[in-house]
């Protein structure tokens, strides 16, 4: 069955699809795994294993009320990594799910990871050195939070068309909202989680060869915020910024993003 057990007994759901090197795929905060949905057909399709992965409280894994910090997250994803005896793997991750990667890595080693791919990173912090700026922000997430608890669906519509590209059919948008698989309180643990990690240090030890992707007129996460930062942290890293793609490149961006991850994973 595709469950596996995290350490504390919460029950984890992933799949795969294809056959060939490794590819575990981290979603975005709120998001079930289904989000890859694009990437596991032409990954898989230029022969590659995709597996995919719902952290706790999100898709069809179980709802605990804990364990939504980043090191029971990437306890979680070492889980999944240990019980596969997956290696030379590579790690996708989509916006939050940058922070787990690196965790993961700092917490858990490298051994099995051949290469990472980071998509508009929420890394290495977002509420900066600043202390008036980190207030700032942090006015501006307890807002969205209060939002959240308010009218969370609303919040949703509201925000939905920066995710995409004018160009992007509504169709489209209508099935990306159903992706949201996450209660209103797993949404804010991690959100909190996110905002409050701090992962410059663990960044700046990072050896793995990491390709980082940042669209320019990204809304949520803003290249200059996350992208720029973390790439210039990152020891081995190829940093790309696509011209007009949002905080949903890999809905927008698709064919340009597939031939760069094909290159990227294909490099020796």
């Amino acid at each position: 069955m595709p469950w596996i057990k995290a350490m504390d007994g919460t029950s984890l759901f992933y799949s795969e699809w294809g056959r060939g090197k490794p590819l575990l795929f981290l979603s975005s905060l709120g998001c079930s795994h289904d989000m890859w949905q694009y990437q596991f057909a032409a990954l898989a399709q230029a022969g590659y294993r995709c597996i995919g992965f719902d952290r706790r409280g999100h898709g069809r894994s179980d709802r605990p009320s804990h364990g939504y910090d980043y090191d029971t997250l990437a306890d979680d994803v070492a889980a999944l990594v240990d019980h596969l005896d997956v290696r030379d793997l590579g790690l996708i991750a989509h916006s939050m799910a940058g922070g787990e990667v690196v965790r993961y890595v700092s917490r858990h080693g490298g051994a099995r990871v051949d290469r990472i791919v980071l998509l508009a990173p929420t890394t290495p912090r977002l509420l900066g050195d600043d202390g008036v700026s980190a207030r700032a922000v942090r006015a501006n997430f307890e807002t969205l939070w209060a939002q959240w608890m308010s009218d969370y669906p609303r919040w949703v519509e509201e925000n939905l068309a920066p995710f995409f590209v004018p160009e992007t059919s509504r169709p489209m948008m209508r099935w990306a909202t159903g992706l949201l698989q996450a209660s209103v309180p797993v949404a804010i643990a991690c959100s909190r989680a996110m905002l409050e990690a701090d992962l410059t240090q663990e960044m700046r030890g990072l050896e793995i060869p990491c390709l980082l992707i940042h669209g320019d007129r990204d809304r949520s996460v803003p290249v200059e915020v996350a992208g720029a930062p973390s790439a210039a942290l990152l020891p081995d890293c190829r940093f790309l910024v696509y011209e007009g793609a949002p905080h949903g490149l890999m809905f927008t961006h698709m064919d340009r993003l597939h031939a760069d991850m094909l290159q990227f994973l294909a490099d020796e």
